[in-house]
């Protein structure tokens, strides 16, 4: 799973306070996989993650209108891209263990994403 989420990373996404790029992750990924997913593993065993995938830098988007008015933006945060990687396989633990455990009621299936639509957010599935 972290060997694919790795092949797959936007490499249009801005790096996290870390400064490690998705583009680096997304290269790297056949060497990067086995040492992440210890990281990853020994995180989700003692239930902390590290410092720096919790910090972000906040920086201000223009929306529209005129650029000197501090009401025309919007903060983004830039998070570690690793950190939401983890984040991606927590999700989807958790999805798969609710799935199992048939928590969700076939009424609510309408509010789960639904496979056409993880693959129109990842064309390159497709290919």
């Amino acid at each position: 799973m972290v060997s694919d989420l790795l092949q797959h990373l936007d490499t249009h996404k801005s790096m996290g306070p870390d400064g490690i790029h998705p583009r680096v992750l997304r290269e790297l990924a056949e060497v990067l996989t086995k040492p992440l997913s210890i990281i990853y593993q020994m995180s989700w065993l003692i239930g902390e993650v590290p410092v720096d995938w919790s910090l972000a830098n906040v920086m201000p988007i223009h929306k529209k209108g005129r650029q000197d008015d501090p009401g025309n933006y919007r903060p983004v945060s830039l998070t570690s891209v690793p950190g939401k990687v983890m984040e991606q396989i927590i999700l989807s633990a958790i999805m798969q263990s609710m799935k199992d455990a048939q928590v969700i009621r076939p009424s609510q299936h309408r509010f789960l994403v639904s496979t056409g639509q993880v693959l129109l957010g990842k064309p390159d599935l497709l290919l």
